[in-house]
């Protein structure tokens, strides 16, 4: 995979496509776009320290499901997965309802 990432910052604020977070949570755009807005996404950036130094893992989570991506130090995603997570005690039922199932 080489989908292109822009860098706005030097320490690591990312600008992501739409696009391609929902795709990989099967979602459209305007679906995460709402989650958004409702405040049920978050994201998080970690910097690669000694051999990944130059690599960047980001996480985009809404309920107890996150997409993660490796950038590597071009910039263009070398990776990427969706996982689950653990809900934390009774954020269960809140968060089914919040985010759609896959």
């Amino acid at each position: 995979m080489s989908d292109t990432l822009v860098i706005t910052e030097a320490d690591g604020d990312f600008t992501l496509d739409a696009d391609l977070v929902a795709k990989g949570f099967g979602w459209s755009s305007p679906e995460l776009r709402d989650h958004m807005r409702r405040g049920l996404v978050t994201s998080r950036v970690e910097r690669g320290e000694g051999e990944d130094a130059g690599t960047w893992r980001l996480t985009v989570q809404c309920g107890n499901r996150q997409w993660q991506a490796i950038i590597g130090r071009d910039g263009t995603i070398v990776g990427q997965h969706v996982g689950f997570t653990r809900h934390r005690a009774g954020a269960e039922n809140a968060t089914k309802q919040a985010c759609p199932a896959l």
